[in-house]
């Protein structure tokens, strides 16, 4: 293999990084989706792999659809053949993705729903449980700060680099402000909670967060099952994203009167 194929290669692996599964909001190739990678001159193929032949097929043709995306939006790349192996709808999503027919083209009356919708629903997840790890990551180490009190917490209040960074990536594919001064604990339009409120909203939002960490866990001993080896594929994640990880803080006690949405 030569040092252009090699550098090539490298790029690919780079992109392919930033394709995030909707559901778990990790790399693909942190979770070990990414089967195998070959390029010869300038065409580039690659193979993916899920947990399950059930895995959401929506999910499915997303995570295909943006790895295609992202690899042919790079120089010295003139065509992308993406493949999904082993899942009860490869044959449909692969003849799909290598006719460049979209979702709803590949689906057709299947699709329910547009997947700029589907990526909506999930950066939104992506942001309340990113909220939530910034926020509950404070709360420990300020053992004076009261749950009443996040409502109040700004971006400038946060300590911790890793999830502040994470959480500033998702408020800017929403909109929303990442200005020092911007509250943290908000709505998906950005928008702050009074402060009753507040003890509910991050109780739901760490119950996406959990949720989130949860399935991400388990998809990945389902890969580990399904495709002995793959383990060395999968990236070690960061310290308190793994449930048990992170025990978890008594929240103040609030009325059980549902806020709405």
């Amino acid at each position: 293999m030569t040092t252009t194929t090699l550098d090539l290669r490298q790029e690919c692996l780079d992109a392919l990084s930033a394709v995030l599964d909707p559901e778990l909001d990790e790399p693909i190739t942190d979770l070990g989706f990414v089967r195998s990678l070959d390029v010869e001159g300038s065409t580039v193929t690659v193979h993916l792999r899920l947990p399950t032949s059930f895995c959401s097929p929506n999910f499915a043709y997303l995570m295909a659809s943006d790895s295609k995306d992202a690899l042919a939006e790079l120089p010295g790349v003139s065509q992308v053949v993406v493949e999904l192996d082993d899942h009860h709808d490869s044959d449909l999503i692969n003849a799909g993705l290598a006719a460049d027919a979209g979702y709803k083209g590949t689906f057709k009356h299947e699709a329910e729903q547009d997947l700029d919708e589907l990526r909506l629903t999930f950066r939104r997840k992506a942001h309340t449980a990113a909220m939530e790890r910034a926020l509950t990551t404070l709360l420990r180490a300020d053992a004076s700060l009261r749950e009443e009190e996040v409502g109040e917490v700004t971006l400038a209040d946060l300590r911790d680099e890793r999830t502040t960074t994470a959480l500033l990536r998702r408020r800017v594919a929403l909109g929303i402000s990442t200005e020092p001064g911007a509250t943290v604990l908000v709505d998906d339009h950005g928008r702050a909670y009074p402060r009753e409120e507040v003890p509910m909203r991050l109780r739901r939002a760490r119950s996406t967060r959990i949720s989130i960490d949860g399935n991400a866990h388990f998809c990945r001993g389902l890969l580990r099952t399904r495709y002995p080896g793959s383990e060395q594929d999968q990236t070690v994640r960061p310290e308190g994203a793994e449930p048990g990880d992170h025990p978890l803080l008594p929240l103040t006690p609030v009325s059980t009167r549902e806020f709405s949405a």
